[in-house]
Order: C-alpha cells, then structure tokens, then sequence
C-alpha cells in the first residue's frame, strides 16, 4: 500500500450534527476519509461555527491546522484548542464541542 498523504483530497461528506444536539449556530461538518481499515479510521475533518453536544464511544487522537475551539467535559472547566494543538479525546467523554472559528483538524480514529 502506498504512502498517503494527509490532505483533503476527493469528494468529502458534508453533514451536520442532529438538531437535538445543536446547541447554537448551525454548525456544517467536512470530512475527508482518508482511511477505514479494522475500526480504524483517519482524515481530515473541517467544522463552521456553532456548539453541540457530543458523546464519544470511540478514542480519537487530533491535531488542529487550524481554527478556535473550545472542549469542555460534563463538569469539567473549558479547554481551548488552537491551530498546533494536539489531544486525545478518550473513549466515554461526554460534553460539548464550540467551534469559536472555523475549525480544521486532522484525526485517527479507533472505534
């Protein structure tokens, strides 16, 4: 298999969270699959200005390229999450997700 580069190339889904679970704006998400293999998945995922709410199952490494936003746990204080920024979200953490500025991110993923 060759070496794949991590940009956003070909068709990317566009979707938006459910609407119970916006909590402002009208948030739009792009996604760029890059890989699915074995319950791994990794990409590039792009998010527009808005708050919702967000139950992973999954544990997901992320580094933002660009953009403003906030993660904060049920109960927990808010971290913001700038252009650089590297973090795990682990399996189980609930919350919510702002997006302060448009918002790109490159991710692996393993369900």
């Amino acid at each position: 298999m060759p070496i794949l580069p991590v940009a956003p190339t070909g068709l990317p889904e566009i979707e938006r969270p459910a609407p119970e679970k916006v909590i402002a704006g009208d948030p739009v998400f792009t996604t760029w699959n890059l890989v699915e293999e074995d319950g791994l998945y990794a990409g590039i995922w792009e998010a527009t200005p808005g708050t919702w709410r967000i139950t992973y199952d999954e544990w997901e490494y992320c580094r933002l390229l660009s953009g403003v936003s906030i993660l904060t746990e049920e109960g927990g204080a808010p971290v913001t999450l700038r252009a650089g920024d590297s973090f795990v979200i682990p399996r189980g953490f609930k919350g919510t997700w702002q997006v302060v500025e448009t918002t790109r991110k490159d991710y692996v993923i393993r369900l």
